[in-house]
């Protein structure tokens, strides 16, 4: 029996759930963290995780598209569940998050986790210290690389930095879609002196191909996608927007590039906060991604 979109248990893609440490198996696996006291702004990105869900049961493989091709046909997916995560204990949800993603890598081919804020990415990172030549690529108006914030070295804006700091097999950082004047000096120095990839939005706009050229290849990759780097007046359910972003299919046209050249280890989407979208449309486009994103990584 098929269930309209707004009926039914709101499993990711109605897949099956299972916990992380059961017996099971798939080809894509979905874990959120639904954390966002890391935050330095708005909150509402611990919501995220249930909202994505609902709306990815408007969208439930497998697909055909407008030239009749057939996409994520026998793709298995299992909905994992979400982390257990303590009220106010920082190190214990990283310690849980890297535990429960653990679990559930070994359990499939490509994981996908749904944030909760960025400092989330740095104990899912974590579960990935045994790739060789990792490489991350980040869709974000933001560096996310700064040492210390208010205080504490593990908010939204530390991800990338500690991951550096905890994974020597972690070559390599692109982001794309940097904006704003909001910058971290230090950290922008720090970014570029480990000779990471920084692209702003005006290098998209006006060499896109060059940009395009210079994505990594051949390279396992794990991918980040702060939704903060499409433009708010796309997706403005997220607590730190910028203006003038990217449009969806500037996002995917770069999706679509790392996936072919590379191969997906991992996809995290993060800085979703539904609550501030009365629309509904922050987490609709969301889920969206994610199933495009699955499309160009999985299909044969």
């Amino acid at each position: 029996m098929t269930h309209l979109p707004f009926a039914g248990i709101a499993t990711f893609a109605r897949a099956p759930h299972h916990a992380p440490d059961a017996d099971w198996q798939a080809d894509v696996a979905v874990l959120g963290v639904p954390y966002d006291i890391a935050l330095g702004f708005r909150p509402g990105a611990r919501f995220a995780p249930r909202a994505i869900r609902e709306a990815s049961l408007r969208y439930v493989p497998p697909f055909t598209d407008l030239d009749g091709r057939i996409r994520l046909d026998g793709v298995s997916f299992v909905d994992a569940g979400d982390v257990v995560l303590p009220s106010l204990e920082p190190e214990l949800m990283r310690s849980r998050t890297t535990e429960a993603a653990r679990a559930v890598r070994k359990r499939c081919r490509l994981p996908v986790f749904l944030g909760g804020d960025h400092s989330v990415t740095f104990p899912l990172l974590c579960v990935y210290d045994d790739v060789p030549d990792l490489h991350v690529v980040q869709l974000d108006a933001h560096l996310d690389f700064t040492d210390v914030r208010n205080d504490t070295k593990f908010s939204n804006s530390s991800p990338f930095r500690r991951a550096c700091e905890a994974l020597p097999n972690l070559m390599h950082i692109t982001t794309l879609g940097l904006r704003g004047l909001r910058f971290d000096p230090e950290a922008v120095a720090a970014a570029r002196q480990r000779g990471h990839t920084l692209v702003a939005m005006t290098e998209l706009e006006s060499n896109l191909s060059a940009v395009l050229d210079a994505l990594p290849a051949g390279k396992s990759v794990y991918l980040s996608v702060d939704v903060d780097g499409l433009d708010p007046a796309v997706l403005p359910g997220t607590s730190s927007p910028e203006p003038d972003g990217l449009s969806y299919a500037l996002a995917m046209r770069l999706i679509r590039s790392v996936a072919a050249r590379n191969t997906l280890v991992g996809l995290d989407v993060v800085e979703l906060a539904p609550n501030l979208d009365s629309s509904g449309r922050s987490e609709l486009i969301a889920a969206w991604l994610i199933m495009e994103t699955l499309c160009e990584a999985l299909d044969d």
